[in-house]
């Protein structure tokens, strides 16, 4: 019973992943493959994957502008 809600807690953060993405794109007014790209090379993706950090309990547009702000220090 815990392998199903394993996979259905991955399936919901794939999803959560996809929803972001999306949201990334249209924030940044850039195409879906790039929004790609900012998000897996960002930190916030790797505190994201970790639950431990539990920032999967985050609402999307928060994760979106935690992309955001970490895309402005790098600059």
């Amino acid at each position: 019973m815990t392998e199903t809600h394993q996979l259905i807690n991955e399936t919901l953060l794939q999803m959560k992943f996809a929803r972001i993405i999306d949201l990334l794109a249209k924030e940044l007014g850039i195409n879906h493959s790039r929004a790609l790209e900012v998000f897996y090379e960002s930190d916030t993706y790797s505190y994201l994957s970790r639950k431990m950090y539990h920032l999967h309990n985050m609402s999307d547009a928060y994760i979106v502008d935690e992309i955001m702000l970490e895309l402005q220090l790098k600059q």
